[in-house]
């Protein structure tokens, strides 16, 4: 039974960082899933993909997973690229494309 301790990134359907503070720790799965022949619902017998915990730092979760005898592994956020623009570089005098209509 392995953990994943990440923090998650932000959703990209939205502007903001919401729920991207905290660290959580999930359970890789244990088997994969499969469909049911009528419904075709998606079946699995494994109860530890339902379970995900949160916490406010990296130490506090991999505290717990220690303290219960889970293995994890943790995954680092990656840093995004930051690109700072502003309006008045479309129209600046060593633009490399020149501004056209």
């Amino acid at each position: 039974m392995l953990a994943r301790i990440y923090r998650p990134a932000k959703n990209a359907m939205q502007s903001g960082k919401a729920k991207t503070k905290d660290w959580v720790l999930e359970f890789e799965p244990a088997s994969a899933r499969r469909s049911d022949p009528l419904m075709g619902w998606t079946l699995t017998n494994d109860m530890n993909g339902q379970i995900r915990l949160s916490f406010e730092t990296s130490d506090e979760a991999v505290a717990y997973a220690q303290a219960h005898g889970i293995a994890f592994q943790i995954t680092e956020p990656k840093t995004p690229k930051r690109i700072i623009k502003a309006y008045a570089d479309n129209f600046a005098y060593g633009r490399k494309q020149p501004w056209t209509h």
